[in-house]
């Protein structure tokens, strides 16, 4: 009768605790598996040095003019003349695609025309949905280019007839609060930033931190430095080993944070990566956090030109840049890493990608492909929120990207060490095959819990949300887990060189849930950001969340008026 008695008071206890957490019972919690992988197409035609999601479901993807020869070739040069099977046309890098856009749901490419050399270069999408590109190598060092997507995929490549005030080669960009301005920062010898459309007096702006943080006999360290939006408005920026909150309206350093600890470096060519964490209405958006993972060694760069390859870095960094204590608090990564993408999932969770163990960024300069991901779950306890997933059998190494699609998949593509396109007799192929990794969250054991024909409701008229506006998302939902519903935006990135520009996600208000007559179909009341110093005006991914499964991502826009 004891025994009885306590089984009845252990289980009265374990379903207080289950109403309290708002349990389903018979509802299993997701298991990490490690996702899948799936090979899409043997041969892109071009390397992924850079990628994009447009909002009309195409990838644009790019490489250097200067490579010599793709695998796509062209019938006709840029400007109308014919290229024939004669071998001065076969070995024309004129005659030959440097750029094409991936069609998600036909699973084809079709050639785009760069008419300047795009290499290692910078993006942005202003807030209709166009691409803004700028920089690179030689003749397109200074240029500004754009790519506005359309429905019938006929659009191309258009360049500006304005230039930029120096030279941007490796350098970084970001999307401003303000009205389709962008802030492109630093590049190889250029210790400087400037807008575009220009600001102030229309020149490039000296900045002393780039100047601070040049290693000049490890190929600069500083190029593509992280740059991340913190929701009061100004600019952190990362580079070498160091930081600061930057006002870019008054040109002027408002904070200098510590040095992350440990040796080596994070930027080009140690190449880490970095994220900035969800931002949340919880906290009003006011809580921001950064993370960088990975790097090369001390000496890696110089180490790798004389053929000795340096183990990477293994740990990551966060650090909150608000309030007003500001200290990183170090953890470690499965192995190490540098050359890979961190890539924000539809769920919050961060996905680290692509990359090496050894060895730094440049040609040939890396060894020990990373071909597991991994998974970082940002909520979990210390010393628990890493998970390693299914290894991919294709290595990624320099000059390889990934992204999130609007499935949950991510798309991933590219790698060449090498300055033309090589096949045979090197450690590391010029790879073209197209892949896609599948998150747990894409299985079928979990449709009966994912989100389904999710539809998003503006006003009658309006042409997107403003900011601090409501909107209603309406969706199908057969068994809700846990009682947690969440609405989360994301800013799709251009991702190039393990730099994920612009990315961000918005974990957004949930106003008022209504319930259809039938139980499944749900709508609910959502809040839009508050401003666009949390959001900068333009399109992104809304998805909801079921307990840690998410539906398909719809496209939703944010504007000032």
């Amino acid at each position: 009768m004891a025994n009885h008695n306590h089984f009845s008071a252990v289980l009265i206890v374990l379903l207080l605790q289950c109403i309290q957490l708002s349990c389903v019972v018979g509802v299993s919690q997701p298991t990490q598996t490690g996702g899948r992988w799936e090979l899409l197409l043997n041969n892109t035609g071009v390397v992924a040095m850079h990628m994009a999601l447009t909002r009309h479901n195409t990838v644009v993807v790019f490489d250097q003019t200067s490579a010599g020869p793709s695998q796509y070739k062209l019938r006709r040069r840029f400007g109308g003349e014919r290229c024939t099977s004669a071998h001065a046309d076969n070995i024309d890098p004129n005659c030959y695609a440097h750029s094409v856009e991936y069609d998600i749901s036909r699973n084809e490419v079709r050639a785009l025309r760069l008419s300047s050399d795009a290499w290692c270069s910078s993006g942005s999408f202003l807030s209709n949905g166009t691409l803004l590109q700028t920089g690179g190598h030689g003749s397109g060092s200074r240029r500004i280019r754009k790519f506005r997507p359309c429905k019938d995929h006929h659009c191309d490549w258009s360049e500006s007839h304005s230039l930029l005030s120096n030279d941007r080669w490796y350098a970084s960009n970001l999307i401003l609060p303000e009205h389709d301005r962008v802030i492109v920062v630093g590049g190889r010898r250029a210790f400087t930033y400037e807008f575009v459309p220009k600001m102030g007096k229309g020149k490039a702006f000296d900045l002393p931190f780039l100047h601070r943080t040049f290693d000049d006999r490890e190929g600069g360290n500083n190029l593509y430095p992280f740059l991340h939006l913190s929701s009061d408005g100004n600019l952190f920026l990362f580079a070498n080993r160091d930081s600061v909150l930057f006002n870019y309206r008054r040109n002027k350093v408002v904070k200098t944070f510590p040095r992350i600890p440990g040796r080596g470096s994070r930027n080009y060519p140690s190449t880490g990566s970095s994220v900035i964490l969800p931002l949340d209405h919880a906290d009003r958006f006011r809580k921001v956090e950064v993370m960088v993972c990975g790097g090369s060694a001390t000496g890696a760069y110089r180490a790798a030109g004389r053929g000795r390859f340096v183990k990477g870095l293994q740990s990551c960094g966060r650090m909150v840049i608000t309030g007003n204590t500001n200290k990183w608090k170090m953890e470690q990564m499965p192995e190490p890493r540098l050359m890979h993408d961190m890539l924000i999932l539809p769920t919050g969770n961060i996905l680290i990608i692509n990359g090496a163990k050894t060895g730094s960024a440049g040609w040939g300069n890396a060894r020990n492909a990373s071909l597991r991901p991994f998974l970082y779950k940002p909520k979990n306890k210390p010393n628990r929120r890493f998970s390693v997933l299914k290894s991919t059998k294709i290595a990624r190494m320099y000059h390889s990207s990934a992204i999130v699609l609007t499935d949950g998949r991510i798309l991933v593509a590219g790698g060449n060490p090498h300055r033309n396109y090589t096949f045979e007799h090197v450690h590391y192929p010029t790879e073209l095959r197209l892949q896609a990794y599948h998150p747990d969250y894409t299985e079928p054991k979990y449709d009966g819990l994912r989100p389904k024909n999710v539809s998003i409701h503006y006003a009658q008229g309006d042409h997107g949300i403003k900011y601090g506006k409501q909107f209603t998302v309406r969706f199908k939902l057969e068994r809700r887990r846990s009682g947690v519903l969440e609405f989360n935006a994301y800013a799709p990135p251009f991702t190039t060189h393990s730099i994920s520009m612009n990315q961000r996600l918005l974990k957004l208000k949930n106003r008022n849930t209504e319930i259809d007559g039938n139980g499944q179909w749900i709508s609910t009341v959502v809040e839009a950001p508050p401003s666009p110093n949390v959001a900068p005006a333009g399109f992104y991914l809304l998805t909801v969340v079921n307990g840690g499964i998410p539906s398909v991502s719809r496209w939703i826009r944010f504007i000032n008026s």
